[in-house]
C-alpha cells in the first residue's frame, strides 16, 4: 500500500477585473477498494461566496464554486492524500465464458453497459474498427486480456504524445490519421477501438505518479492524466492506459469515470467578459508519496 499525496494548482490571469460565473471542480476521488481517500481540501481565490457538493449522473463527486466579486486572478489550489493499492494485471479473474473473445455480456449488465458500449464518434470509413479488427486472428482465437493489452501496448509503441494547448480531445479517426495526441486522445482512441470490438468502455480522469520526474518515460505527469477502462466479466471495470502502456490501476489514481471526455473535465466555469480580457493561465500538479502511517494495537 502507498499513500499518495496530490497537490493541482490552477491559475487564470486577466488583463482587467472580471466577474465570474459558476465553476465546476472534480478533483476529489471516490473511496474504493483499492484506493482510501484520508484528505481533501481546496482553496479558491478571491473567496468563494459558496461551494457546494453533488454526485453527478456517473457518481463523481462535483464542487460547484460561486464566486462573487471580479478580478484580475482567479487560482484553485487543491489537495488529497488517498491509501493506494496497486492491483496485478495478470491475476485478472475473468469469468471463463469471457476468457475468450468474442462473448456477450449476461443480459442484466449489458441493458446497464449499452451506453458505453455504442459508439459516440463518426468512424465514415471504418478507419477505427479496421485498426481493432487486426489485432483478431483471422479464423484463430484470442485470449479477451490478450487481446486489450495489445491494443493498449499497441497505442504506447505506435503513437507519439505531444502536449496541446488547444481545448478539448481529437476525435479517434484524427488520433489515427495524425499519429500524435494527448493523453485524453489516446484513452478516447482506446475506448472506440474496444467499442467496435463489441465490448463497454468508459473515460477516466485522475493522474499519475511518476516516481522519477526527471527523465522519466512516463507521460502525463505534472498535469492531470486520462486513461480507459474496459468492462470484463468476473474482473469488472479494469484499467488500460495506452500512454504508458499500463494495465491495471499501477501509479494510476482515479478521479473520475465517464461516458465521453466532454463529461469529466477536470475544471470548467466562466467569465462575464471579452475574449481579449484573458491573458494567460498556468497549471501545477505535483504527485508525491508519504511513508504510511503505523497503526498500533
Amino acid at each position: 500500500m502507498t499513500v499518495f499525496s496530490v497537490k493541482h494548482i490552477t491559475q487564470y490571469l486577466y488583463k482587467r477585473p472580471v466577474a465570474f460565473g459558476e465553476h465546476r471542480v472534480m478533483f476529489r476521488p471516490r473511496d474504493s477498494f483499492d484506493q482510501r481517500l484520508l484528505d481533501a481540501k481546496i482553496k479558491v481565490e478571491p473567496e468563494p461566496s459558496q461551494i457546494r457538493w453533488i454526485h453527478d449522473v456517473f457518481g463523481n463527486c462535483i464542487a460547484l464554486i460561486d464566486i462573487a466579486s471580479p478580478a484580475r486572478e482567479l487560482r484553485f489550489e487543491t489537495h488529497i492524500r488517498l491509501e493506494h493499492t496497486p492491483q496485478v494485471s495478470l491475476d485478472l479473474e475473468i469469468d471463463h465464458e469471457a476468457l475468450i473473445y468474442p462473448f456477450s455480456y449476461d443480459a442484466d449488465e449489458e441493458a446497464d453497459l449499452a451506453c458505453t458500449m455504442v459508439r459516440h464518434y463518426a468512424d465514415p470509413d471504418e478507419e477505427v474498427a479496421r485498426w481493432a479488427r487486426q489485432f483478431v486472428p483471422s479464423g484463430k482465437t484470442v485470449q479477451t486480456g490478450h487481446l486489450l493489452m495489445t491494443l493498449c501496448y499497441a497505442i504506447r509503441e505506435s503513437f507519439v504524445y505531444a502536449r496541446r494547448s488547444e481545448r478539448g480531445t481529437q476525435t479517434p479517426t484524427q488520433t489515427l490519421q495524425r499519429r500524435q495526441g494527448t493523453c485524453r486522445d489516446f484513452a478516447l482512441l482506446m475506448m472506440e477501438a474496444a467499442r467496435s470490438l463489441g465490448l463497454a468502455a468508459r473515460f477516466v480522469t485522475g493522474y499519475i505518479y511518476v516516481p522519477d520526474r526527471d527523465g522519466s518515460t512516463t507521460l502525463g505527469g505534472g498535469s492531470t492524466h486520462a486513461w480507459c477502462q474496459v468492462y470484463l466479466p468476473g474482473a469488472g471495470w479494469v484499467e488500460f492506459d495506452p500512454t504508458n502502456g499500463i494495465v491495471g490501476n499501477r501509479d494510476l489514481i482515479r478521479v473520475g469515470v465517464a461516458r465521453d471526455p466532454r463529461q469529466a473535465i477536470p475544471l470548467s466555469g466562466s467569465y462575464d467578459g471579452e475574449a481579449e480580457d484573458f491573458d494567460d493561465m498556468m497549471v501545477q500538479v505535483n504527485v508525491t508519496t508519504e511513508a504510511p502511517v503505523e497503526q498500533g494495537l
